[in-house]
């Protein structure tokens, strides 16, 4: 199973938790209980917007909604579990890529311009969607789409001669590796290219990643079960080499993988426990939000993920920042408690500086509603 790549030690800490440095005030903009929300302008007023499943508030007070469309409902869910903008058909307004679960298809909804309820196309149905992932595969600046299905597709916007987009995707499917409950992208062994990681193994990007695709590469050296999404690759102790942070999405538990080398130069990695208190860690980012020059890892609780079902499900519900700190993570709550009284981050939050403040500010759809965190700053 191992190929070339050595297995890992599993090595336990205990994170540290210290009262936060930053001021967020804290805003229950919406009872309903999308799970997904995104930051854009939506009506191109020169304002920033909340997009959040089947409505959009009107920035800068977000007091005045929006319906956008009718959005399957199953028991708790809302069919639509990623709101990433960008402009598919080239008009100047930005859309929205989306899937879900039940309709097992990845989708775009179009932005009317006059305020009226978006049109709803079908890209392709490709299986149950867990969540979408947005990345530049193949360097070219412009973000490409893979459902977080098996197996692993990706869907490319065509755009014209302009470089605006055409309202159609170019599918690409790689043809070994991967899938299932967890994804994420980044450099893992440095040579420039932009490689997929999942719950149990990572996928090495060829030279020419979406034209090559019987050159990628299988790697099965990891067992994370139900990972996050995403799965986030960062040099975590700043030693020239990337790690991986994973959330377990369904269970207790936070940690990072050490990328390494054994002493005859093969991979290794090794797992630092980084929060193994709280559950359903099931969406992460990776930002500057304290305004220190450094990456700080924001996530929360993904509130009944599974109704009520996961191991945690009716602990206090959760958003946090830790600092990194070359591996010596610091807990810093920005809301906890329990349901009814806190929020936590639901499948797919945004992170923005929505006030122009200089401060980022962070978007929490969830069961619980939709919550806007509005950064002020230091204490």
């Amino acid at each position: 199973m191992y190929k070339a790549i050595a297995a890992a030690i599993i090595l336990s800490a205990t994170v540290m938790a210290e009262p936060a440095p930053l001021r967020f005030e804290r805003t229950h903009l919406s009872e309903r209980t999308y799970e997904a929300a995104s930051v854009f302008d939506v009506n191109n007023n020169g304002t920033l917007d909340i997009f959040s499943g089947g409505y959009w508030y009107e920035g800068p007070d977000f007091t005045t909604s929006h319906k956008v469309a009718d959005i399957r409902h199953v028991d708790t869910y809302y069919d639509c579990f990623s709101n990433y903008p960008m402009d598919v058909n080239g008009n100047g307004r930005l859309d929205i890529v989306s899937g879900g679960w039940w309709n097992e298809t990845l989708l775009w909804r179009e932005n009317p311009g006059d305020g009226g309820e978006w049109k709803t196309h079908e890209v392709k149905k490709v299986g149950n969607v867990e969540r979408c992932l947005f990345c530049d595969i193949n360097g070219d600046g412009q973000m490409e789409v893979l459902p977080v299905t098996n197996p692993v597709h990706i869907f490319q916007l065509v755009r014209d001669e302009d470089g605006k987009g055409t309202g159609e995707f170019r599918q690409y499917t790689v043809p070994v590796g991967g899938g299932g409950h967890g994804i994420g992208c980044g450099d893992i062994n440095g040579n420039g290219r932009m490689d997929l990681v999942f719950a149990t193994g990572w996928l090495e990007a060829p030279e020419d990643p979406l034209n090559n695709l019987e050159d990628w590469v299988w790697h099965d050296v990891f067992e994370f079960g139900l990972a996050s999404v995403p799965i986030l690759v960062h040099d975590v102790n700043s030693n020239g080499m990337a790690d991986i942070i994973v959330g377990e999405g369904h269970d207790y538990g936070l940690y990072w993988m050490e990328q390494g080398r054994d002493n005859d130069g093969n991979q290794t990695w090794t797992r630092h426990d980084i929060d193994m208190e709280r559950s359903q860690f099931h969406d992460m980012q990776l930002v500057d939000l304290d305004n220190d020059g450094n990456l700080d890892l924001v996530t929360g609780k993904r509130y009944y993920a599974h109704n009520g079902n996961d191991p945690g499900a009716d602990d206090p519900l959760f958003v946090s920042y830790y600092k990194i700190n070359n591996g010596e993570f610091t807990r810093h709550n920005i809301d906890y408690g329990p349901a009814g009284e806190a929020s936590g981050v639901g499948i797919y939050f945004w992170i923005e500086d929505i006030n122009g403040n200089g401060w980022l500010d962070i978007v929490a759809p969830g069961k619980e509603g939709l919550y806007v965190f509005s950064n002020q700053g230091k204490n």
